[in-house]
């Protein structure tokens, strides 16, 4: 597939894109001779005391997937752990923002800018105690949910634009009378982290029929598989 890359693309971004290029049997004058690339953004808390917490499977998402595309994430880049790879002939872009979760869009706004992408070209991965544990919800665009400290800083450097792709992953509501704050920042017991796990799998799944298919159908095909999964598992012990 030949195509051409916007001007504000980086180097390092262009020698694969072109190497793509070269490698596919589009002619020239084909339709698809410029393609957008796609920015997956996965939320976390840097540092090795957030690892495997609840508030850290957005990065454990972008960590699958891009070990199922064969690379990892080693170069920074607007304060996120970075990386690409080029997924049925398109460009996609991964990113964990080193910023602390709630100033995440100091990086994920710097991205997308900086890559010219429209929003509906950009995908945040997040926990969401709104979700049973394991339950994943994709959606085109929202608003805050829950989730007011770390979209808010999203959404203001994204210009105040709520056009932008979610990947929800759920990991169940804290027990009792318990500090959410507190909640996020545990480890999963023994459960929670085997459905968080096999969530992640299908994860990686429905982000490569993003790439394949669009956002609209990938939304409306997974979020039917999913809507039922643990149904009585809003289990407050995960």
């Amino acid at each position: 597939m030949r195509a051409k890359l916007r001007m504000g693309f980086a180097p390092f971004l262009s020698k694969l894109y072109i190497s793509t290029c070269r490698t596919s049997s589009l002619p020239p004058s084909s339709s698809s001779s410029v393609i957008q690339p796609w920015l997956f953004i996965g939320l976390g808390n840097p540092g090795e005391k957030y690892q495997s917490t609840r508030h850290n499977v957005g990065f454990d998402m972008i960590d699958a997937f891009a070990e199922s595309q064969g690379i990892s994430l080693t170069t920074h880049h607007f304060k996120a752990l970075f990386g690409e790879v080029v997924v049925d002939g398109v460009p996609v872009l991964l990113a964990k923002p080193q910023t602390y979760i709630n100033l995440s869009g100091e990086s994920a706004g710097a991205l997308a800018a900086y890559y010219k992408l429209p929003l509906h070209r950009v995908i945040v991965a997040y926990d969401d105690t709104d979700l049973p544990c394991g339950v994943l919800r994709l959606q085109p665009k929202g608003g805050y949910g829950r989730h007011n400290g770390l979209l808010k800083s999203v959404i203001y450097h994204f210009r105040k634009n709520r056009e932008f792709g979610r990947l929800r992953i759920g990991i169940g509501r804290p027990p009792g009378q318990m500090d959410p704050k507190a909640f996020v920042l545990q480890k999963f017991n023994k459960t929670g982290r085997e459905r968080i796990d096999s969530a992640i799998k299908e994860g990686c799944d429905i982000l490569k029929m993003v790439v394949t298919k669009g956002l609209t159908e990938a939304a409306r095909a997974s979020n039917v598989d999913q809507k039922y999964k643990h149904l009585v598992s809003h289990d407050q012990q995960l």
